[in-house]
């Protein structure tokens, strides 16, 4: 796991030294065991390093024997081994025994065409010095982050955001259009980011670039559910015992001691029972005062499990104090509670260990969310005629907004392609027309929340309506809320996260369940239970899904009159959000008229983000010390 960045530009010269150093020094959490930047004509590339995979010889830039590809690496490449062999044995010659070097000859065959044959999760780039091209690649679920600024003159690219607004790359400003998404979504979605003039390469994509052109991106992989309704029963769980073993293994590589972080819920439980047939674990988890306090449970598994257990209890304010730390450790606003959560657990295991294995994923392939069965419990209303079901819609719409079984009555005659976005949906475009100034109500660019899985729709309109719900997850919530939460607030601590439910051999499993495998039953991920019986504890394998559950709604009741509104006004987003409408909300909630905690905490969130990374109002999201270990001119 290492942090990357890198300065293309179109005068045939080397990039700034200073610029290169303060981008990759701002990185240096990724990578605390070693940096280097390296130079030549049009282009300048910076590394930071954690060492886990030969950590005496996997010094990166990493080159090809001739020194004509020269490459840049963060991620884990998990069947480097046999790919090793397989170019040793077509004659490539080897200087390490680092992961990463496989990539640069396989770019040397297939050029790029070398990243369908990468297990793993993975964000670099590669520059020929023969051609004068850059190559770029993120993994294909976007477990590793890339983010790039395409000018006229150069483009710059890093693994966070903050190597190149805090580096002065980029100056930062909100994107409008952003903005609206996120009040929606509580992340942005790939490839936008909040910055004016910053994007994400999107998960499963490449780029190709030259000095003063823009890149050209194009998509290499794309997930989709392909079920087959004869798949089932033994067959299936024998499958899934079996990819699961097989994953947990392949991520077990590497040269430093590998934790699990555990919940009290099946996925992680799971990944810890794998892991202990392998020999010793440290398990780590974390919980919140009150009755859905997962470290009791989680204790007990590890009991079962023989794990050395550490926990850790988050009171009310030591998760707000740790707040302004994770804000800026993401870079952009993400109104998930759980990312505090995330960022303490991973702080407790990081004192331990250098890598650990994590749950991701699961609930995406396997049909984890409880929403995943709202379908079923629709289908009543969804069998209606068409006019019958608009005309229960406009009387329902009609009613007390109170009224038991309205919500039920509205949610199933709409149209599951306008209800379902994805796994959040804060505000609706109604709210945010209340809620922003004018200027911000229409930006240019802006495409609805509808319209975004509006070309995920129809692409899966063959699936049944559970598995067209895991699409859109599977291509916006994971990767812009799950996956992104997940790299940021681990490396905050230089602790790599793996997610093995992301392997190819679980996601080749999971793609087949039909629909009563995945939440049939009366339960969620029907054949995922059914699978690890014998494998998980009992009270474990059924227990229902928790999943870090902050008690938002009460501690933002509690806190001391005008905190909240004072943190809110101290981001100075004044331009954008009407504060009345924020005080509406949040007496609201007091009052107890309203559930508003997550509309509340999305205002938050980027109020923070604002104060701190654009502002400027609040603790800085970085600064750079002065010096670097190595720089290489030429390799």
């Amino acid at each position: 796991m290492c942090g990357i960045a890198g300065i293309m530009i179109k005068e045939p010269v080397s990039p700034e030294l200073e610029t290169l150093s303060a981008m990759t020094m701002l990185l240096r959490h990724r990578g605390p065991d070693d940096a280097a930047i390296w130079r030549d004509a049009h282009i300048g590339l910076g590394f930071r390093r954690l060492a886990i995979v030969d950590p005496e010889g996997g010094r990166q830039p990493l080159a090809s024997e001739d020194g004509r590809f020269i490459c840049v690496f963060n991620g884990e490449i998990y069947n480097y081994r046999p790919l090793r062999a397989e170019l040793e044995g077509r004659g490539h010659r080897f200087c390490t025994d680092s992961d990463g070097e496989v990539i640069v000859h396989l770019y040397e065959e297939r050029g790029a065409d070398c990243v369908q044959e990468l297990e793993g999760m993975f964000a670099f780039v590669i520059w020929d010095r023969a051609e004068q091209r850059l190559f770029g690649a993120r993994d294909r679920f976007g477990i590793k982050p890339l983010y790039y600024a395409a000018g006229r003159e150069q483009l710059s690219f890093a693994s966070e955001i903050k190597s190149l607004t805090g580096s002065g790359v980029v100056a930062p400003a909100v994107r409008p259009a952003s903005l609206l998404a996120y009040l929606t979504f509580q992340y942005v979605p790939d490839p936008d980011t909040m910055f004016e003039g910053v994007r994400k390469l999107p998960s499963g994509h490449i780029f190709t670039a030259r000095p003063g052109e823009p890149p050209c991106v194009e998509r290499y992989w794309q997930p989709l559910l392909a079920p087959e309704p004869a798949y089932r029963g033994e067959a299936c769980a024998r499958d899934i015992c079996q990819a699961l073993e097989h994953a947990v293994a392949s991520h077990l590589t590497g040269d430093a001691e590998i934790g699990c972080l555990l919940s009290s819920g099946i996925d992680s439980t799971a990944i810890a029972a794998a892991m202990r047939r392998h020999g010793p674990v440290r398990t780590y988890s974390v919980g919140f005062a009150g009755p859905a306090d997962e470290t009791g449970p989680a204790a007990r598994t590890a009991a079962l499990l023989g794990t050395t257990h550490t926990s850790e209890v988050i009171s009310r304010e030591a998760y707000f104090a740790a707040l302004p730390h994770v804000v800026a450790q993401l870079d952009e606003p993400l109104a998930d509670p759980s990312a505090v959560a995330l960022y303490e657990v991973t702080r407790l295991a990081a004192r331990d260990v250098k890598v650990v294995l994590s749950g991701e994923g699961a609930d995406e392939l396997f049909g984890g969310y409880r929403i995943y069965r709202e379908p079923q419990a629709l289908a009543p209303l969804a069998a209606l005629p068409g006019p019958l079901r608009r005309l229960l819609h406009a009387a329902a719409q009609r009613l007390p907004a109170g009224l038991y079984g309205r919500g039920y009555v509205l949610r199933g005659t709409t149209p599951l392609e306008a209800r379902f976005v994805g796994n959040a949906k804060i505000f609706s475009e109604e709210m945010k027309a209340q809620l922003l100034e004018e200027a911000w109500r229409a930006p240019d660019g802006y495409v609805s929340p509808q319209a975004l899985a509006a070309r995920l729709y129809d692409r899966n309109a063959h699936l049944d309506p559970a598995a067209r719900m895991q699409d859109i997850d599977l291509n916006l919530w994971l990767p812009g809320d799950i996956l992104m939460k997940a790299d940021k607030m681990s490396m905050a601590h230089a602790l790599e996260l793996r997610v093995p439910y992301l392997s190819s051999v679980l996601y080749e499993v999971a793609r087949r369940l039909p629909p009563q495998e995945r939440v049939g039953g009366g339960t969620t991920k029907t054949a995922l239970r059914r699978a690890l019986a014998g494998l998980v504890p009992e009270e474990v394998r059924m227990r229902p899904k928790l999943g870090f559950p902050v008690p938002l709604r009460r501690w933002l009741a509690e806190l001391p009159p005008g905190e909240l509104l004072g943190r809110i006004e101290a981001g100075r987003i004044g331009g954008y959000i009407r504060l009345p409408q924020v005080e509406r909300l949040l007496r609201e909630h007091r009052d107890g008229d309203a559930d508003h905690a997550r509309k509340l905490w999305t205002v938050l969130c980027f109020a923070m983000w604002h104060g701190a990374c654009v502002h400027k109002t609040a603790a800085p999201c970085s600064a750079a010390p002065a010096t670097l270990s190595r720089v290489v001119s030429s390799i």
